[in-house]
């Protein structure tokens, strides 16, 4: 089950006017199940994304990246789950192009005014004929507060939907974020993680949205991993209607940031806390680096060690994995004699060793925990990095192994 993780609930997701969601029950993988999603965007509305850096990256990513660049002004996103349309070559390109057209259609707009996504397995032709029979049944029933079936119909291995609101106000005016992630497993980020989409009412311009949506990812969805390995469909899509009339510039853009990459952060979190099979949420915080970049080069290293992860999984205190993955992690010039490194608040090791002070009972009694914070201070500069991931369990490993059946 998800680590310490509650499910959306449907009255707390606000709707964001201007944005409707109809959902449609395609038959991409199974019959049982909503696997498409529509998200109609009113007129005026602005949309900006950042996408995987996975060199074989799906055909509906290079299609999505493709129409953003086209300036046409976005006019609906289309996500299909059960399929991922990736390593499908030029078909799959052609079947992604096929998709907007179809949706284009319906909404009596361009091709390129349609974003497509999807998700699923990888190197399987995506059945486009189901894709485009499910249009006409999802644009028919989207309307503004459909952000809980939404979240459902994103999902592949999650257990748990995702998606969660925020409200903030800017110049006595109420303006409503909501937001929501798909995600368990091949999750780590160079952009963000697997899908997301974050809408919010406010009116932003879409040169500003684009840093806006650049910002939250890198602290979010960038600060995440399950397993090290980068989706070749991952997508973060930020929204902007500019139905509530606020008007975002510089006298409020750090407010409306802060909200924004909130929404992102819970999002990305509980794609961690549904890893697949986990059992633990770790925070990894790595202190008193030169820079950012080895910081988050040793927390990436502990995150990614499948000692230290099923370490984890077994409560099992051994900590000599951290000291080990720290000291491969590519820091030539480290003095391991200078670090300190805790779990929680035990300190394990100083001075190039165990602490003296350490206890194994201490160690015992944080690994028991479901919720375990990393430190690792390396009194060496000011920077800083917080990551987050969790541990390796059996179901993992029956995941994935029986992903494709």
């Amino acid at each position: 089950m998800p680590v310490n993780l509650t499910p959306p609930v449907a009255a707390e997701l606000l709707p964001v006017s201007g944005v409707l969601l109809g959902t449609a029950e395609a038959g991409i993988k199974r019959s049982d199940r909503k696997d498409l999603l529509v998200i109609c965007l009113e007129e005026g509305t602005t949309v900006a994304g950042v996408f995987t850096q996975n060199r074989f990256c799906a055909a509906p990513v290079t299609v999505a990246r493709e129409h953003l660049a086209s300036g046409h002004p976005i006019r609906a996103l289309v996500i299909n789950t059960g399929n991922a349309n990736a390593g499908t070559g030029e078909q799959g390109l052609q079947d992604a192009r096929m998709t907007c057209i179809a949706l284009a259609g319906l909404l009596n707009c361009e091709p390129e005014q349609i974003l497509p996504f999807s998700t699923g397995v990888i190197m399987e032709p995506l059945p486009v004929a189901k894709v485009v029979a499910g249009m006409p049944r999802a644009v028919a029933g989207a309307i503004e507060n459909n952000w809980f079936d939404a979240a459902h119909a994103i999902m592949t291995t999650d257990i748990v939907a995702k998606a969660v609101s925020r409200r903030i106000t800017i110049g006595g005016k109420v303006v409503t974020v909501t937001g929501m992630s798909k995600g368990s497993g091949m999750i780590h980020p160079n952009m963000a993680t697997m899908l997301g989409y974050i809408a919010t009412d406010a009116a932003i311009p879409q040169p500003l949205l684009q840093q806006m949506v650049s910002e939250a990812a890198n602290r979010s969805f960038n600060c995440i991993t399950v397993d090290g390995d980068t989706s070749t469909n991952d997508a973060l899509m930020l929204i902007a209607s500019g139905r509530s009339g606020v008007v975002i510039d510089a006298s409020n853009l750090v407010a409306m940031q802060a909200v924004v990459t909130e929404v992102a952060t819970v999002l990305a979190q509980a794609i961690v806390r549904d890893g697949e099979g986990a059992t633990k949420f770790m925070t990894l915080r790595v202190e008193g680096g030169r820079d950012a970049e080895e910081c988050r080069k040793i927390g990436y290293a502990i995150a990614h060690s499948p000692l230290v992860k099923t370490a984890f999984f077994a409560s099992d205190p051994n900590l000599g994995r951290i000291l080990a993955a720290i000291g491969y992690a590519g820091v030539a010039d480290l003095d391991v004699a200078r670090l300190a490194l805790y779990l929680d608040d035990v300190l394990v090791a100083e001075n190039g060793g165990r602490a003296a002070s350490y206890r194994e009972e201490d160690g015992q009694r944080v690994m028991q925990q479901s919720d375990i914070s990393i430190r690792v201070v390396l009194n060496r500069g000011d920077a800083a990095a917080t990551l987050w991931t969790c541990d390796f369990s059996y179901d993992y490993v029956k995941i994935n192994a029986s992903y494709r059946s």
